[in-house]
C-alpha cells in the first residue's frame, strides 16, 4: 500500500509538462531584467562618466573631493593631485578622491 502512495506522488508516465520548466523560470529572469535595466546598467555609465572625468582633469579646474572640500587643481602628478584649498594651503590628494568638478561661481 505505501508503494502506491509513492508512486502516485512521482512524475506522470510519458514525459507531461515539459514546457512549464520553462515558465517556472520566467519571473526570474523577469527580476534579472528589472535589475539589470534599473540597477546595474545606471551604475556602470555613472562609473564611466566618472572615469572620464578623472581623465580629463586639468591644473586650474575648481574641484569638490570626496571628503568634502573646495579647491582648484595646481598641480597633477600620475594619482597624485595637488589641490589648493585657500591661500598657500595645498593639499595632495588620491586622483580617486575627486568626487566631481565644479563652476567657478559656486567657489
Amino acid at each position: 500500500m505505501w508503494n502506491e502512495l509513492a508512486y502516485a506522488m512521482g512524475p506522470q508516465p510519458g514525459g507531461g509538462n515539459q514546457g512549464s520548466a520553462i515558465w517556472s523560470f520566467l519571473p526570474i529572469i523577469l527580476i534579472f531584467v528589472i535589475f539589470y535595466f534599473l540597477l546595474i546598467r545606471p551604475q556602470q555609465k555613472r562609473a564611466k562618466d566618472h572615469r572620464n572625468l578623472l581623465s580629463n582633469l586639468k591644473e586650474g579646474d575648481q574641484v569638490l573631493t570626496s571628503g568634502g572640500i573646495y579647491g582648484r587643481i595646481t598641480g597633477i602628478k600620475d594619482d597624485k593631485i595637488t589641490v589648493e584649498i585657500s591661500d598657500r594651503v595645498r593639499v595632495k590628494v588620491n586622483r580617486g578622491n575627486i568626487a566631481g568638478v565644479v563652476r567657478s561661481d559656486m567657489m
